[in-house]
C-alpha cells in the first residue's frame, strides 16, 4: 500500500490505512461498501422523507430476504439485540415501552447457555433485562434449560458464531423454549455468507434473528438487520420508532439515518444477487497463494480450512508444531502489526495459531501478506 493509496480524508487526520486480514471486525471498520451502495446513500441525502414510512418500506425488503413476517434495519447487530430483548419484555404495550429500562411488572429474565456468554451479550441487558445462565461452560443438557424457566422468563437467547459452543443446539433450544411458551432470539451477527443463513434460523423456528449489516452483507458498518415474528417485530418497532410518544423509547439512541437505511437496503439487494461461488473461489485462490508461499518451513503446518461453523470462508491457518523454534504467534502478529502498512491477521480459536481471513483482502494484498509473513516467520 503506497502513498497514493492513502485516502486524503484519512491523511488529513493522520490515520494510516491497514491491510485487513482479520475479518469483518468492527475495530477495523467492518467491510468496504460497493460503489452502488455509496451512490444510493448519496442520493438518499438529497431529500427529506417520513422516517416511519421509510423504515416500514425497508423492513419489507428485509423480511423478504429473511423469510420472516417483518423486518427492520437497525443501528448494527448490537442495537438489534437491545430491541429483541426489549420486545420480549414489553410487547406492544405503550406504557411498558415508555417505562424501560425500568422493568417493574414485566417478565425480564433472558436465559442463555453459559458457554455462549460473550463480550457483546450486554446488549440484551441494556433495556433492563437480566441474563440467567444455564448449563456448564462446555456443555448443556435439556434439564439444565428446563429447570431455568421461571415466571419471569421472557426469552431464551442463542448465539451463532465462530468458535462459540453450541450447547443444546438451536433446534433443541427452540423445541424446549416453545414448549414453555417462550420465544427464542438469535444473535447471528457474522453468519452471512452463506446467503441461506438469512432465512435458515427463521425456518428452524427462531422468533427473532439479528445480523450485522456491515460485515458479509457489505452495508454501512453502523447498520444491521432484525427479522422475526409479527407480534415481536411490532414490539421492536415500538421500542425503536415511537417518534410521537411523549417519552423516547429505549432504542432512540440507536436511530438509523435515512442514508444508512437506504444504503443497507441497497447492499442487501446486491448481496442477494451475488455469485457466492465465484466470491468464495476468489477467497480460496488468495488463501492458496499464501499457503504455497509458506510451504516447507520446519515446525509449521499450513493448511487451508473452510469449516462453515468456525471459519469465515477459506483461509490459510498456520499451526505452530512442537519442533517450532522461531518466534511465537504473538511476536509474529506484532511484527505484522508494526510494519508499514500494518497487517492485521486473526488469532484463531485457541490463540495458538495465526489465521489469515481473506474476506477483506483486496486484490494484490495477498502477495504482500505472504512476503511479510515469510519475513516474520523466518
Amino acid at each position: 500500500m503506497t502513498e497514493q493509496h492513502w485516502p486524503e480524508v484519512y491523511k488529513k487526520l493522520g490515520v494510516k490505512p491497514v491491510i485487513n486480514a482479520q475479518s469483518w471486525v468492527t475495530s477495523l471498520g467492518g467491510s468496504l461498501m460497493r460503489p452502488e451502495v455509496l451512490r444510493a446513500m448519496d442520493e438518499a441525502a438529497t431529500a427529506f422523507v417520513d422516517m416511519k414510512e421509510l423504515n416500514r418500506a425497508a423492513g419489507e425488503i428485509v423480511a423478504r430476504a429473511c423469510g420472516s413476517d417483518m423486518g427492520l434495519v437497525t443501528a448494527g447487530c448490537a442495537a438489534a439485540e437491545v430491541l429483541m430483548a426489549a420486545a420480549c419484555m414489553t410487547g406492544v404495550d405503550e406504557a411498558n415501552v415508555e417505562q424501560l429500562p425500568d422493568t417493574t411488572g414485566m417478565k425480564n429474565e433472558v436465559l442463555m447457555f453459559k458457554g455462549q456468554r460473550n463480550r457483546y451479550d450486554g446488549a440484551f441487558q441494556v433495556p433492563g433485562a437480566r441474563i440467567v445462565e444455564f448449563g456448564h461452560v462446555d456443555s448443556a443438557l435439556p434439564y439444565h434449560l428446563e429447570s431455568a424457566f421461571t415466571d419471569q422468563t421472557c426469552a431464551v437467547a442463542y448465539v451463532m458464531g465462530p468458535f462459540i459452543r453450541h450447547g443444546l443446539g438451536l433446534e433443541k433450544t427452540i423445541e424446549i423454549a416453545h414448549a414453555h411458551g417462550v420465544p427464542v432470539i438469535v444473535d447471528a451477527a457474522a453468519e452471512v455468507p452463506p446467503r441461506d443463513n438469512l432465512s435458515k434460523f427463521i425456518k428452524m423456528g427462531a422468533d427473532m434473528v439479528a445480523f450485522s449489516g456491515g460485515k458479509g452483507l457489505g452495508g454501512p458498518q453502523s447498520a444491521g438487520l432484525l427479522a422475526g415474528r409479527q407480534n415481536l417485530m411490532e414490539a421492536a418497532y415500538a421500542n425503536s420508532l415511537n417518534l410521537d410518544s411523549p417519552k423516547a423509547a429505549i432504542g432512540r439512541p440507536m436511530k438509523v439515518s435515512k442514508e444508512n437505511l437506504v444504503g443497507m437496503v441497497a447492499a442487501l439487494e446486491l448481496y442477494m444477487d451475488t455469485d457466492e461461488i465465484a466470491m468464495i473461489d476468489e477467497w480460496r485462490s488468495k488463501a492458496s497463494y499464501i499457503a504455497r508461499k509458506l510451504e516447507g518451513i520446519k515446525g509449521l503446518r499450513v493448511v487451508i480450512e473452510d469449516t462453515p461453523v468456525d471459519r469465515q470462508g477459506p483461509q490459510p491457518v498456520i499451526y505452530f508444531e512442537r519442533d517450532w523454534t522461531g518466534p511465537s504467534p504473538a511476536v509474529v502478529r506484532q511484527t505484522l502489526l508494526d510494519g508499514n502498512p500494518s497487517i492485521r491477521v486473526g488469532g484463531g480459536g485457541m490463540r495458538d495459531e495465526i489465521n489469515v481471513v481473506m474476506v477483506n483482502v483486496q486484490d494484490g494484498e495477498e502477495q504482500l501478506i505472504a512476503e511479510r509473513l515469510l519475513e516474520a516467520l523466518t
